[in-house]
């Protein structure tokens, strides 16, 4: 199954810019998944095992590296790379 996650990080620290540089960083160094960034959020695209299995992994990576931060996921299955003009 196909699926887009769009993923936002709020970064409860004043270093806040280069935890969210370091989250994109990640995200945009694997290839399983396709990943667009538009103002607000990060949009990855791909089969739902593997989009899941990236978020499951860099998500306790941010935690470790930047401690505290707030992040937020809307999961769309079988979604459209692209949905209202965000992609």
């Amino acid at each position: 199954m196909q699926v887009v996650i769009e993923i936002t990080l709020y970064p409860l620290h004043n270093d806040y810019i280069a935890a969210i540089d370091d989250l994109l960083a990640r995200l945009n160094a694997q290839s399983e998944v396709e990943v667009t960034t538009n103002r607000v959020s990060t949009l990855m695209h791909g089969e739902y095992a593997q989009t899941m299995a990236l978020v499951h992994r860099v998500i306790p990576e941010m935690y470790e590296r930047w401690g505290e931060g707030a992040f937020v996921l809307k999961i769309l299955p079988n979604a459209e790379r692209s949905i209202n003009g965000y992609c």
